[in-house]
């Protein structure tokens, strides 16, 4: 299998010169992602509105990649405000409750003031998926 580079159209990825995601074999390296909804160049103030719209993205660069969220084996949250925690991991919860990644949070400041988490994956791609 070949190297396979993914973008969602983000203006960061240009800006910055990366690909959303990156698949090599098995592997599929996710970049961080933030809750921008890219479409329509839009962002939530909610947290939980961003782990979602993130979590959206990545989903749609992973399937990209012939893979799901089911495949994620590790994920990073970087997260601007520690009292947002319980309202993100509710989120990771919904998603991946069942999968169980393993899972480092750390808290941090963002280029943007609207950004308030990102998230990046690693995903082992499997032969079929779940309904994730």
């Amino acid at each position: 299998m070949t190297r396979q580079l993914i973008s969602s159209g983000s203006k960061f990825e240009e800006m910055a010169g990366y690909s959303r995601a990156v698949a090599d074999g098995d592997w599929v390296f996710v970049s961080g992602t933030v809750g921008y909804d890219f479409a329509n160049d839009t962002i939530s103030d909610d947290v939980g509105e961003q782990t979602r719209q993130a979590l959206k993205t990545i989903a749609s660069a992973l399937a990209e990649a012939d893979a799901a969220l089911s495949d994620v084996v590790q994920v990073r949250v970087y997260l601007k405000d520690k009292k947002d925690v319980l309202a993100m991991c509710a989120v990771l919860k919904e998603v991946f409750g069942e999968i169980r990644p393993t899972n480092t949070t750390m808290i941090c400041d963002f280029a943007e003031d609207a950004m308030k988490v990102e998230i990046e994956v690693v995903a082992l791609r499997r032969r079929s998926h779940g309904s994730v």
